[in-house]
């Protein structure tokens, strides 16, 4: 069984995947809105890998005979400015998830959880790759600049992104 400590911090990440699912959802709205289709299915695509995160640590807990505590997940904003400031916010966003991953392995070391700590290592590599994804846009959309026809293209680029499961097994598949 998880002690107290790490069965806060895991809900609490089941948490703060849920709201990242939930702002990506939002920030593909706003691009969908604004007609940068590629932008909003790349957004969409986060959102769902943002709910199988959440979903596979749920399950972590269960496993773990603890039941999760349901938070409440906060609303995110609607408007995002542009593209290069969007990015800049995922960014950000996926520097804070990685700090959130990497307390829990600290605290699952300290607390000589090595169940909970192999368990968040997927987590803590993933994030290398999640925050290295929105670094590289970001830095295409601000080479790109006010160049329109470049970000249209950027957009299309962008639209072939699909939606892999990382947890199949997980899902019942």
């Amino acid at each position: 069984m998880l002690k107290n400590t790490l069965s806060n911090a895991l809900t609490k990440q089941v948490n703060a995947e849920l709201y990242s699912s939930y702002m990506y959802l939002a920030m593909s709205a706003y691009c969908d809105r604004e007609g940068f289709k590629g932008f909003a299915n790349w957004l969409h695509v986060q959102a769902q890998e943002e709910m199988a995160h959440a979903m596979h640590i749920y399950e972590y807990i269960l496993d773990r005979g603890v039941c999760p505590q349901f938070l409440d997940i906060k609303a995110p904003k609607s408007d995002f400015g542009n593209m290069q400031l969007l990015f800049e916010q995922v960014l950000s966003h996926e520097q804070l998830i990685t700090s959130l991953i990497n307390e829990i392995a600290t605290l699952a070391l300290g607390e000589s959880d090595h169940a909970t700590y192999g368990f968040i290592q997927w987590y803590i590599n993933e994030q290398v790759e999640e925050e290295a994804s929105a670094e590289l846009i970001l830095q295409k959309v601000k080479h790109i600049g006010e160049n329109t026809a470049m970000l249209l293209t950027l957009d299309t680029e962008m639209g072939a992104r699909v939606f892999v499961n990382p947890f199949p097994a997980a899902a019942g598949a």
